[in-house]
Formats: structure tokens, sequence, C-alpha cells
């Protein structure tokens, strides 16, 4: 990429633009590479349990190994799933669809409205999916379009995922709480997605966001000597001619029938899943990894394509594997020491009836830093936000919702889940660390408002 800084002061790019522009400097000179984010998190919070709970630092190092081995099997999951859905994402029939959308828009700003909007369908899909497809049409949009600030499409695109989860069916805490057996199941019973995910609160606050986030995006216009485009051509790689097959191993490995015997298999079982269950309650983690992973076996169809794509993609998995430990480490030393409870606890204490969504909003945003785990970040607050919302009469399904967004609205400033998306364009998480916060501190004035006026009008 190649950055082009203007003196003109007669063109110094929209009011917006200007006001991204103090973010991103900030950025620039204080937002460490992601892995080191992590370690001052982790430090931080060993500080601040000290202070605030009665741990020793001797307990607060032991709560953080013990949190460390927490997260192995979730780590695993979620690495998995990058890399399996970046293997989808860019694959050669994905790519030709992305290349063929690309050539819909004629203009920047269609070419914006078109990349969130796709952000916003493929994030319902699946948020790993949508976090490495959405900068390979990015890219493919500003090989097309010129005019193009590409780092604000990444940021863009990117928040397209976050705000998906809020109303999509996969999120974790709306998919647990529709499960029988939840661990909060005897104080609020089993919730419906139709309670939850899909309340016209919900439904009405995501609509605002969704539409303002697009104009948000199409408004802030860097002059053209400002604008970053991406240059680098698109990984767009010669068919691979293979060599006549002589032995059985050749025949074996390049063997059509074995990926789509398998791919086959796959597909029953997709197809029982939801008819035995239905839609929504067969998409867990690892069903929604599994429809991917059988995606791939007629995407690449033998069995060496096949372990080439995922060799190519396992470095997309590989800072969210080393990292989840050491959130999990931040996690057990915020829930054992008693520190989460402190800090949702403090603000709690001011709620009300009326205000209650808005300050589980606060809450989880706050938390979210420390723990970037829905699962995880709702053990810890779960029981606390329920208790102070039945304490002040106040609803349930709203106060779940205001959690979600809180929770997924930090991630533009955790940096955890853009990884895989920076780790695509080659991009630092400074490039685009300013306009992620720009996006994240609209939103925070919009959701609270929000949260606080929907309700009273429905």
């Amino acid at each position: 990429m190649e950055t082009k800084i203007s003196y003109n002061k007669k063109d110094r790019g929209s009011f917006l633009w200007r006001l991204s522009k103090k973010f991103q400097f900030a950025a620039d000179k204080i937002i460490p590479d992601s892995f080191v984010f992590c370690f001052i998190l982790t430090f931080l919070v060993f500080v601040l349990g000290l202070i605030f709970t009665k741990s020793s630092p001797l307990d607060m190092v032991n709560y953080w190994f013990k949190g460390l081995w927490t997260q192995s099997s979730f780590a695993f999951q979620m690495a998995f799933m990058v890399i399996t859905c970046a293997a989808t994402a860019k694959s050669r029939k994905v790519k030709k669809y992305m290349h063929k959308l690309a050539g819909l828009p004629k203009s920047p700003i269609g070419a914006m409205i078109l990349l969130m909007a796709f952000g916003y369908v493929s994030s319902f899909v699946n948020w790993a999916f949508c976090t490495v497809v959405t900068p390979i049409l990015a890219m493919a949009l500003s090989k097309r379009i010129k005019g193009l600030h590409f780092p604000m499409m990444i940021a863009a695109g990117y928040s397209t995922m976050i705000l998906g989860q809020c109303l999509g069916p996969s999120a974790s805490v709306y998919a647990l709480l529709a499960t029988k057996g939840h661990f909060l199941e005897g104080k609020i019973g089993v919730l419906t997605q139709a309670q939850t995910t899909y309340n016209p609160m919900n439904v009405i606050l995501f609509t605002i966001l969704a539409i303002f986030t697009i104009i948000l995006s199409i408004m802030t216009m860097p002059p053209k000597d400002e604008i970053v485009e991406f240059r680098t051509a698109l990984d767009d790689e010669e068919e691979i001619i293979e060599e006549e097959k002589i032995t059985i191993a050749d025949k074996l490995n390049g063997s059509k029938i074995t990926m789509y015997l398998i791919g086959a298999a796959g597909l029953v079982i997709i197809v029982y899943s939801f008819i035995a269950k239905g839609f929504l309650g067969a998409l867990d983690i690892n069903f929604v990894i599994f429809i991917f992973l059988t995606a791939n076996c007629f995407l690449y169809n033998s069995p060496r394509k096949f372990v080439e794509a995922y060799k190519d993609n396992m470095k997309l998995g590989t800072e969210i594997m080393i990292q989840f430990p050491f959130y999990g480490g931040i996690q057990g030393m915020m829930s054992e020491s008693g520190f989460g409870q402190v800090v949702v606890g403090a603000i709690l204490n001011v709620a009300n009836a009326q205000n209650m969504p808005v300050w589980s909003y606060i809450s989880a945003s706050i938390v979210n830093l420390f723990i970037p785990s829905q699962g995880g970040q709702w053990i810890v607050q779960g029981p606390l936000l329920v208790d102070a919302a039945q304490q002040v009469n106040a609803r349930i399904p709203d106060v779940i919702n205001a959690f979600v967004y809180g929770d997924e609205a930090t991630n533009l400033l955790q940096p955890l889940y853009v990884i895989p998306a920076l780790s695509v364009v080659g991009m630092k998480l400074k490039d685009v660390w300013g306009y992620m916060a720009y996006i994240w501190a609209f939103w925070a004035i919009i959701t609270s408002i929000g949260l606080y006026v929907i309700p009273m009008l429905l």
C-alpha cells in the first residue's frame, strides 16, 4: 500500500474525516501489536486485582495460571473455525463470485454500500467467514474503483461482522439462553431467540446502527491526496496443472471421489441435524465449523488441494491460538479474584428499571476488554446482571440485548478478532485501530440513547 499526505489546506476532506484522523493519530502513536496489547491487559488486571480485592500477588498468579487452560478447547475451536472459514472464503469459486460482485458498483459510495451490505449478510452466516471474506471483497473493489480509502474499508467491513452478531442466531448468549438446562434457567427460564435476538427493541436498534454506520463510512471522505489505496495484487494463483498420475498414491492424493464421498456424508449430517433440531437449534459452534468443512470438500475436490488450502490459511489462526490462553488467564484473574464482580457491581449500584440496559451495556463494554469471549464473559456477568435486573424490575431481554451490544462493540477496541482480517490484507493493527475506535465512539452514543429511549416507545 502507498500513503500520500496532502498539505493543501483547501482540500482537507470532510469534517468526519478530520475527526477520524484524530483517532488514527492516537493509534499510530500508542497502539502496539495485538499480542503486546494482550500483555498490557494482563498486567493491568493483575494490578487492579491487587488494589480492589483481597487477593495477594501469589493468588493472582495462581488465578492467571488456572485460567490459562480454561480456554484451550475454545481456542482450538476459534482457530479451526477461522482457518476453515478462510479456506472457504479464499477458494477459487468464492473469489470468482467476489470478483463478479465487485464489478457491480461504479463509484466509491456504491462500493462502500455494497461492501457493508455484504458484510451484514455474511455475518449472519458466520462471524469468522465474514471476517475473512469481507476484506477479500474489499481488495476486489479497490482493484476496480479508485478513490477508496482502504484502511477505512477494512474497519467498516469488520464493524459489520461485530454488529451482525447482535442480530445473528449464533451469538453465544442468545444460543445458550435458548438451550434447556442453561445455568440461569432457574432464574429466568429458557428464552427463545424470538424473545432475545428478534424482539422489536433489538431489531430497531440494530437497523438504526447498521444504516448509520454505512452513512458514517460514506461521509468520512478523505481528500484525494490522503487516500490510502490497496495496491498489492490479489493472490489469484494460476490454476495448478497436476502431473500425470502414475502411482496408486498419486491417484489417491488427487482423487475427487474421496472428497465427494466425505462431502456427501457431511451433507447428510447437515440435513438431518436441521430436520431433527431445527435451523436455530442446530447452530452450535461445532456444527457451524462442520458446515464450512463440508463445503471445502467440494471447493477443494482432492485430498492434496484440501490439505494445501488448510496449510495456506493456518497462519490466520496462529495469533488466536496463542492469545486465547492469555485471555483465559485474564478471565481467571477477573473471576477468581472477584474483580469482575467489583467492576460490574460498582456500575449496577446506580441502576434502575429504566437505565438498567444502559448500565448493562457499559459494564459489558468494560469487561469485554479483559474477557473477549462472550460465553466466558456471560459466566462472570450474567448472574449479576440478572439479579440486578430482577431487583429493579427491568426487562430481562433488554438487559441481555444490552449485554450483547456492549460485548460486541468493544471488539472494535479489543483487537483479538480483527487479526484474521489484518492477516488477509497484510496490515498491522495500528493501520486500522483508529478508524475502529472512531466507529465505536459513535456506536457508544447511539446505543446508549437507543437502549434508554426505544423501550419507552414500545
